[in-house]
């Protein structure tokens, strides 16, 4: 079964510097239909206005992906770390028991444009940890690139779940395929350009929730990048 959530129906917020589209509940977007998919939590879409920050706040017992597309975001934590990520990066934070931190786009003159997961943990009570590691155009170009799993598998960074996070970017004859398990769920993201999902052809900012399925198809690319989460019930 497939299920089409298209971008226009996502939450929306507009702050004085900060324009951000929500797929599940967030803040003051509520809704009761959209509390998460899995263990999926948050996928926030973000654009943050030049030379503005997420002050310092704290989180617990989630894990955090950030992953942009456009511009940077700069990075410190309570850990001791900090770093700018750019396109081709991922960030994970286990938040764990505890941290604190802020982001910030650094560029006096450009937006940046993110994507911030989150992904409730296996277990609670975490040691907090941090990661990030660059995956080039190359990686992704064609094909589903492995990003994050619990594992670590093929260079990806480690989360503490059950679960797989992969990008692609795909246009014009380039397709892929992953095997999906029923007993399992799949969310598709597309972050820009269109593409086509088994039967289903989405734009920028839509998704598609994949439940008894047993085979992701990706097709007609145009300039796209996509997500593709791969879940526990």
């Amino acid at each position: 079964m497939l299920t089409v959530r298209k971008s226009e129906e996502r939450g929306y917020a507009k702050h004085a510097w900060l324009e951000s589209r929500h797929s599940f509940s967030f803040a003051n977007y509520h809704d009761p239909a959209f509390m998460g998919f899995g263990p999926l939590r948050v996928i926030n879409d973000d654009w943050i206005d030049a030379d503005m920050r997420f002050g310092t706040h704290a989180h617990r017992d989630m894990e955090i992906i950030t992953y942009v597309l456009e511009g940077e975001i700069a990075h410190k934590d309570s850990m001791g770390n900090g770093s700018t990520i750019r396109p081709g990066d991922v960030q994970r934070m286990s938040a764990g028991t505890g941290v604190r931190h802020s982001e910030f786009n650094p560029s006096a003159t450009n937006k940046t444009h993110l994507l911030q997961i989150w992904i409730q943990p296996a277990t609670e009570g975490n040691e907090p940890g941090y990661e990030e590691k660059n995956f080039s155009r190359e990686e992704k170009q064609g094909r589903l690139c492995l990003v994050a799993s619990h594992n670590a598998q093929d260079g990806s960074v480690r989360i503490h779940q059950d679960a797989s996070v992969y990008v692609g970017l795909f246009d014009g004859g380039e397709q892929a395929q992953l095997p999906l398990v029923r007993s399992r769920l799949a969310y598709v993201h597309v972050a820009s350009g269109q593409v086509r999902v088994n039967e289903v052809n989405l734009q920028a900012g839509d998704a598609v929730m994949l439940e008894d399925e047993e085979l992701l198809t990706l097709t007609q690319g145009v300039q796209a990048e996509v997500l593709v989460f791969d879940l526990p019930r």
